[in-house]
C-alpha cells in the first residue's frame, strides 16, 4: 500500500485487530441496511444504514451538514477522532460515507482494506454487541464542493476529452439491471451516462 499517494487511508485487518480499543479510534461498519452488522461485526464498531443514516433519499444527495453533525456526535466521534470505515458490498457504502466525511473536513478517515469479507474470511472476532458511545462535540466543516463534480462541470470535462470512467457492473453498464443483486433499485432510469 505504500504507493498510494495516501497509504494511511488504506488501513489493514491487522491494524483495525490492533486499534479496535483504541479510545481515540472509531470504527463503523456502513452497510445498505444494518442487517450484516446486526448478525455480527467489528467488536466495538458503530451500524451505519447508508438508506437512512447516510443518503438523502428525498433530493437524491448527501445528508445536510446538521445531519452529519448530529451523526458524528451521536457515534462517540469529535473531530480530531480516527475514524476507520468498512462494510459489505466491497466497501461500496463506507466509501461513500468517507467520501462524505471528507467533504465535510474530516480530517483523519480510514478505510478497512477487504472490508466486512475480509475480516470474516480471516476468522477474525466477531460481535453482536452495540456500542453505547458518550455523545461527543463535533463540528462539520462548510461542504469542499472541489470533492463533487455535479452535471455541468462533467458535461463540461467531457467537451473537453476528459474520460468519464463508469465503474459499475457490465449488466449495469447496459442497463440490463439498474442495480446490483441484493440491493435496492435507487436510480430513475438503467444505462450508462453516453461517452462513458
Amino acid at each position: 500500500m505504500s504507493n498510494y499517494a495516501n497509504p494511511e487511508v488504506l488501513v489493514s485487518t491487522d491494524w483495525v485487530a490492533q486499534h479496535k480499543s483504541d479510545p481515540k479510534v472509531v470504527i463503523a461498519e456502513v452497510d445498505v441496511d444494518t442487517k450484516a452488522y446486526d448478525e455480527g461485526h467489528v467488536p466495538g464498531a458503530l451500524g451505519w444504514n447508508w438508506q437512512t443514516q447516510l443518503c438523502d433519499t428525498v433530493q437524491r444527495d448527501i445528508i445536510p451538514k446538521n445531519e452529519m453533525e448530529k451523526l458524528m456526535r451521536d457515534g462517540g466521534i469529535s473531530n480530531d477522532t480516527t475514524v476507520v470505515l468498512y462494510g459489505d458490498n466491497n466497501n461500496w457504502f463506507a466509501a461513500w460515507a468517507f467520501w462524505q466525511m471528507k467533504i465535510y473536513g474530516h480530517k483523519d478517515v480510514r478505510i478497512m482494506d477487504g472490508g466486512r469479507k475480509k475480516w470474516v474470511a480471516e476468522g477474525r472476532e466477531m460481535s453482536k454487541d452495540k456500542p453505547a458511545p458518550k455523545a461527543a462535540s463535533y463540528k462539520a466543516g462548510a461542504p469542499d464542493q472541489a470533492l463533487r463534480a455535479f452535471l455541468p462541470q462533467v458535461q463540461d470535462a467531457m467537451k473537453n476529452g476528459v474520460a468519464m470512467v463508469d465503474v459499475r457492473s457490465v449488466d449495469e453498464f447496459t442497463g440490463k439491471i439498474l442495480s446490483p443483486p441484493g440491493l435496492p433499485e435507487t436510480c430513475q432510469r438503467g444505462g450508462h451516462i453516453p461517452g462513458a
